[in-house]
């Protein structure tokens, strides 16, 4: 990804590279209104799987990033421990930090600001923000997609909640897929590169072969390794091939010398 430390301040459709506003906030509401709707599936699924109303609504209020909270209602509803179920809520948002790191330079914001900031900081709005080609559309985008969302969300997570036992068995309507859809949805245009496609591919093996054998929340774990033995791989194939080149550099080079001096003795 190119380097974007050092944004332009465009105004509006002025300056090179410049986006009309108009365009990032189209941007913006479109995902804000199509993923905050999804709240209501959370709402539905977390009562369904014995949280109380208000319970369910703390969890869009204060962590507000919807695959964790899937996660841990499902861990939950899995009959899980509640201290593994978080720690797989808890490892699944560890991602936001690594956006934060990236959205700080994006957005330059004043420090009093940044804490409000953080609890924004998702997928969706890190999307939308770093698709913009300047510090103003990126502040536009991101700030407009997290308010959207945080009010879609939580308003829906809300009526989620409250209409769960008119709905009846979530089971059987299957709104418990509906986030980790939405999620795999944002995610698999983002996988450009074998590597980042192995490394879906491994968590995918790995979390799927292990629920059987694994209690409720561990298999989210696991599957987290699946990056770091990824880029092992990875580093040990380059290094491989490095050392092979090396090695038939080296025999090259001894080849050019015997050839030089079977050529000196013939003369």
């Amino acid at each position: 990804m190119t380097e974007q430390t050092a944004l332009p301040d465009a105004p509006g459709t002025g300056g090179a590279g410049a986006k009309p506003d108009a365009a990032v906030v189209r941007d913006a509401l479109g995902v804000g209104v199509a993923v905050g709707l999804s709240g209501f599936a959370f709402g539905v699924t977390s009562a369904g799987s014995g949280l109380t109303l208000a319970q369910t609504c703390a969890l869009s209020l204060l962590v507000f990033t919807g695959a964790s909270q899937f996660a841990l209602v499902g861990a939950l509803a899995a009959g899980g421990n509640p201290l593994t179920a978080a720690a797989g809520a808890f490892f699944l948002g560890v991602r936001n930090a690594f956006y934060g790191l990236r959205l700080s330079q994006l957005l330059a914001l004043p420090r009093a600001v940044r804490p409000f900031a953080a609890q924004w900081v998702i997928d969706e709005t890190t999307a939308v923000a770093l698709a913009q080609p300047t510090r103003r559309a990126v502040r536009i985008g991101f700030t407009l997609t997290g308010l959207t969302l945080y009010v879609l969300w939580n308003l829906t997570t809300l009526l989620g909640a409250l209409g769960a036992e008119a709905i009846g068995d979530t089971d059987a309507w299957g709104l418990d897929a509906a986030g980790p859809a939405v999620f795999l949805a944002l995610l698999a245009p983002m996988l450009k590169d074998t590597t980042e496609r192995a490394v879906a591919a491994l968590a995918v093996l790995l979390g799927l072969g292990l629920l059987p054998v694994l209690p409720a929340g561990v298999p989210v774990l696991v599957a987290a390794l699946a990056a770091p033995l990824v880029l092992w791989a990875r580093g040990r194939r380059a290094g491989g091939a490095e050392d092979d080149g090396a090695v038939r550099g080296a025999l090259k080079d001894d080849g050019a010398v015997r050839g030089a001096a079977e050529r000196e003795d013939g003369r």
